[in-house]
């Protein structure tokens, strides 16, 4: 942002402990959670750091003749009711990351699940830290992932031009200074005197090389899962030493939004002189961890980059574990084996609560569950059927009984808080007799389906998945069964690009760390999108038109 000052990451990490901190594990509320960092445009092109309230656009919104909406803002909620309406998912919830913390450390959790190794403080005389987390890594190499428990493992080490504080406002890391060029056109400028953990300086031209690795299917040996991460990108280069110059297809409203949460940035050199095997299992980055060892599977561990560009991390070193069963996490972390327990689970509250080396942190995520349904396949493919399932749910018990308050309801794609949510669109209530009724209308009278969920991965998920089964059931005119499924295989077929390789109906989580509609309904709700179960026309060429539209989003 031209008219800010650089931020370094050691200044905003320290407030990582401020709102989440406060959060009350009881009563905090899926709501709007806190300042804006939306970008307006000036009239010479140049993109400044004007903050307004969260998910506010800054385009005026107008009408046209026949009273169209014409602010992105409106487009974007209008997607929203008409995915509600259309119901392509079972809405679930908004899932809260509740996490456990050693006494040895000083940490508080962020609204978008990352765990930032060099915000974490020892206590006393902990110089090492350890992180459990229910999965392991798929892979080091940054750009060949979609998963949160591997973004965890590799932020350590990369990073990205631009990057959020623990309240999510877009902040430089890589990059010095952006602008908006022109409409389609983005510059960075790249920090000088940055290092690469195995030697090299960072060049304007590593980023414009990382950014078509992700964008484009012929750079980098890589056809990366991540190019809808970066919607609109279509190409980057450098003009000199520390300027990288990217392009789009169109105005991209959220090109800085999705830049401060994706595209790590890696050495370009580095990567031509190695294979895939190699890149998946060694990490040369920028960041504040170096890698140290990597056993797959079981643990990465880290030292401290003590020529980081910024203040050396608190910590001398760090690892990275995994429990599947969130009781073992717990168990760990009360018997000082690790410092940070991810997803502990309700039962598990008090124990935390009342010992005497632990406690607990709680925010609400930017992550929502839901039960996906492929709307190519019977009984799925029926409006009809796809609305009774909504209807089947007893939401609120789920969250009370299973999830013991630890989520809000939603009923759409878009989070509380985020750019294009509908405040106007609620969840479905439940109502059996809608349901049963809507199934006879479907033409799906007495079928039988089957949901699959991931074992571990997200906070209660089993036990969602099952009460979820169960809800369904009890239609006199529909059978649900559940399925368990390892969290890898099953998102190793939804990831596959091919919607003829995902389970018909099937429990999932997507967290959307940019704070915009855009980048949930784009990958998971529109035609060609890349993890999509569903398609619509009026989805299609609503969402068009909202990403041609001017007026910054930063998310947040």
């Amino acid at each position: 942002m031209a008219d800010e000052p650089s931020i370094d990451r050691r200044t905003f990490l320290k407030f990582a402990g401020g709102s989440a901190a406060a959060t009350a594990v009881a009563g905090c509320s899926g709501g709007n959670q806190g300042g804006g960092g939306t970008e307006t445009t000036t009239g010479s092109g140049t993109t400044t750091g004007s903050e307004t309230t969260a998910g506010n656009e800054t385009a005026t919104s107008e009408e046209t003749t026949s009273g169209e909406p014409e602010s992105r803002e409106a487009i974007l909620q209008r997607v929203n009711q008409l995915l509600h309406d259309q119901a392509p998912w079972v809405f679930l919830n908004r899932q809260y990351s509740v996490y456990g913390v050693s006494s040895n450390v000083k940490w508080a959790g962020r609204r978008d699940e990352r765990i930032d190794g060099y915000a974490i403080q020892p206590q006393g005389d902990t110089q090492e830290v350890v992180i459990t987390q229910s999965q392991m890594d798929s892979g080091l190499d940054p750009h060949d992932h979609r998963e949160t428990p591997t973004d965890n493992i590799v932020l350590q080490a990369y990073e990205g031009v631009l990057a959020r504080d623990a309240e999510g406002k877009v902040i430089n890391q890589l990059a010095t200074d952006y602008t908006r060029v022109e409409d389609g056109v983005v510059e960075f400028t790249v920090r000088e005197g940055v290092s690469f953990h195995e030697g090299g300086t960072l060049t304007a031209q590593d980023v414009a090389f990382s950014i078509n690795r992700i964008v484009k299917e012929d750079v980098g040996g890589l056809a990366s899962p991540q190019s809808d991460q970066l919607p609109g990108v279509t190409g980057a280069e450098a003009p000199d030493e520390t300027t990288v110059r990217v392009t789009s297809d169109g105005i991209n409203p959220i090109v800085f939004a999705s830049f401060a949460t994706y595209c790590d940035v890696m050495k370009q050199s580095w990567v031509e002189e190695n294979d895939g095997p190699y890149i998946n299992s060694h990490m040369n980055g920028t960041g504040p961890f170096a890698l140290s060892n990597y056993e797959e599977g079981v643990q990465v561990v880290y030292e401290r980059n003590e020529d980081y560009w910024s203040d050396p991390a608190p910590a001398q070193g760090l690892t990275i574990k995994s429990a599947g069963e969130s009781s073992t996490r717990v168990n760990q972390l009360l018997s000082g084996e690790t410092d940070i327990a991810v997803n502990v689970p309700p039962q598990d509250v008090n124990r935390v609560r009342n010992s005497n080396n632990a406690s607990l942190t709680a925010v609400p995520s930017t992550r929502v569950l839901f039960n996906a349904m492929r709307y190519d396949v019977e009984p799925f493919s029926s409006q009809q059927f796809r609305q009774a399932m909504n209807y089947a749910i007893d939401l609120e018990s789920i969250i009370e009984n299973v999830l013991q308050g630890f989520a809000a309801p939603t009923g759409q794609p878009t989070l509380e808080g985020f750019t294009g949510y509908n405040s106007d669109v609620g969840p479905y209530p439940q109502d059996i007799d809608q349901a049963e009724q809507l199934v006879e209308e479907s033409g799906h009278a007495g079928v039988s389906i089957t949901l699959q969920t991931p074992v571990g991965r997200y906070l209660k998920d089993v036990e969602i998945a099952q009460a979820v089964a169960n809800q369904i059931d009890q239609l006199s005119n529909v059978s649900c069964e559940l399925e368990q499924r390892e969290f890898q295989s099953l998102v190793g077929e939804i990831t596959t690009g091919n919607i003829e390789d995902k389970p018909p109906f099937y429990l999932i989580g997507w967290g959307n760390a940019t704070f915009d509609a855009a980048q949930t309904i784009i990958p998971l709700l529109t035609t060609g999108g890349a993890l999509t179960t569903y398609e619509n026309e009026e989805v299609d060429q609503l969402m068009e038109r909202a990403q041609s539209m001017g007026g910054e989003s930063s998310g947040n």
